[in-house]
């Protein structure tokens, strides 16, 4: 207590009471990495794009699993790069450090630093045996820092064996410039805080399937193959190309980020957030429909119908969507985030909420049923003016609603790294289709997105060639 007092005063347990309030004890022998990622982003209010239980978006262990399966890291653990990996893919800022790149002087100035703000927060990776303690490999947050004592305060996640504990820092640093037997590498320290922008607003990429390994290697190793091909002559041949060559299981790589909530919630009401969230995504949805790209992917989509194959595989129509989003929100309100074979949905159905004042939304609703009883869940729907299926010629009956085909490519091909397009031979058409894509002719808002999820490809071609441990920097873009 005596030692808590002394560093309050001093100003070095600034960010204490953000992280006590969401302090947490890891729910699995093997998730200290989990829990403690997070505590520190539930404590530096990054938003995960969805909701975890009920109406509550926030993080938990269950729904860190974009750099690693969880039924791995339950049997075996996660390394340090990992840890890095998951929360560049949470939204978040991150430093990292391996102790054998730093020195404990350099870990000083950063516990300092971090320990003064309540805007950045430090995770220590170290091996317990330094302590005295059993157990080898563990992560946990940095609670505060004494200055006169030189000691660090382990706010420790498994708290069904320690309670938060003071160690002196000059021992912390030694139990952090250990090696993980896992990796063959030093153990180290990250400091984790608040991007200025949302992580994302309207689309995401996604690892939980199965076939994303061939699915970012065919786009990032295989499409610039392709693209070198003589025929390539326009901007048609480019995007022909792409799209008659996509793997069939490739709309599983790229998602729409909905907003679910249960049906009783609010009733036929939106909330303030809602409305404001559901604002920022209609408005990312038109920059995305105002570009200059999505009327060539347009023009292309619904006009050839060897293209328009692709319909069966983004079929867009509310049906296949409500289907498919409202097991999405099964497995939320379940507090799962994996498989949903235990869920099914009975029945969807669409309909239009309007209040006074406010425009109309558009609500896939949808009734959740397992062994236990059954959920009716609501997923608040983008509109769009753009056509969303390979309509016959003068057929009516195009759905208006996101998401669609047309939009959710653009969006792909927008967030291909840049050299994707460097094997094109014709240099005109080279400087045309990077024109096009170039995220700096983009709109504010919509070029956070792109970055962001150029980010995210950056980071899974990390993982699929197994260089999470190697490079622990944010993805240059």
């Amino acid at each position: 207590m005596q030692l808590f007092l002394e560093a309050i005063q001093n100003g070095t347990m600034e960010g204490f009471f953000k992280l006590i309030s969401y302090f947490q004890t890891q729910s699995e022998p093997a998730y200290c990495g989990l829990a403690s990622l997070s505590m520190v982003l539930n404590a530096l209010a990054i938003d995960p794009g969805r909701k975890w239980k009920g109406p509550w978006r926030w993080f938990d262990e269950s729904m860190l699993d974009c750099c690693e399966p969880l039924d791995k890291v339950k049997a075996k653990g996660i390394s340090f790069g990992k840890v890095v990996c998951l929360a560049h893919c949470a939204g978040a800022k991150v430093e990292a450090f391996r102790s054998n790149l730093s020195t404990i002087d350099d870990f000083r100035k950063h516990i300092m630093s971090c320990t003064a703000s309540e805007d950045c927060h430090l995770i220590s990776s170290y091996h317990r045996g330094l302590f005295k303690q059993t157990g080898s490999g563990h992560f946990s947050p940095i609670g505060g820092y004494h200055v006169e004592k030189d000691m660090a305060l382990i706010l420790d996640v498994a708290r069904f064996k320690y309670p938060p504990h003071w160690v002196p820092l000059p021992l912390l640093w030694e139990a952090m410039n250990t090696i993980d037997e896992a990796t063959g590498l030093h153990r180290g320290f990250m400091l984790v805080s608040k991007l200025h922008r949302a992580p994302a607003l309207l689309y995401t990429l996604s690892c939980k399937h199965e076939s994303w390994v061939s699915i970012s290697k065919h786009l990032m190793d295989d499409l610039p193959a392709l693209l070198s091909s003589e025929n390539v002559k326009d901007i048609k041949d480019v995007l022909s190309t792409l799209f008659s060559n996509l793997p069939p299981n490739f709309v599983e790589f790229i998602k729409w980020v909905a907003e679910v909530r249960r049906q009783e919630e609010n009733g036929q009401k939106l909330s303030e957030e809602e409305k404001g969230r559901l604002a920022i995504k209609e408005e990312v949805l038109k920059q995305v429909q105002d570009t200059p790209l999505y009327k060539h992917v347009t023009n292309l989509l619904f006009s050839e119908d060897s293209v328009c194959q692709l319909k069966a595989v983004m079929d867009s129509s509310l049906t296949n969507v409500a289907a498919s989003i409202c097991c999405q929100g099964a497995g939320i309100f379940a507090g799962r985030s994996g498989s949903l074979d235990r869920f099914c949905c009975r029945q969807t159905c669409v309909r239009c909420y309007r209040a006074t004042g406010d425009n109309p939304a558009t609500v896939v609703s949808g009734t959740v049923v397992n062994g236990n009883g059954e959920q009716g869940v609501d997923v608040l729907v983008p509109t769009s003016q753009a056509k969303t299926s390979c309509c016959p010629s003068g057929q009516d009956g195009c759905s208006p609603m996101h998401p669609g085909s047309n939009d959710v490519l653009t969006a792909l091909l927008l967030a291909l790294p840049p050299q994707t397009w460097s094997s094109i031979k014709d240099m005109k058409v080279l400087q045309e289709i990077q024109n096009l894509v170039s995220a700096e002719n983009l709109p504010p808002m919509l070029q956070e997105e792109i970055l962001h999820l150029r980010g995210q490809f950056l980071l899974l071609k990390r993982c699929k060639d197994n260089k999470v441990e190697e490079d622990l920097a944010a993805p240059p873009f």
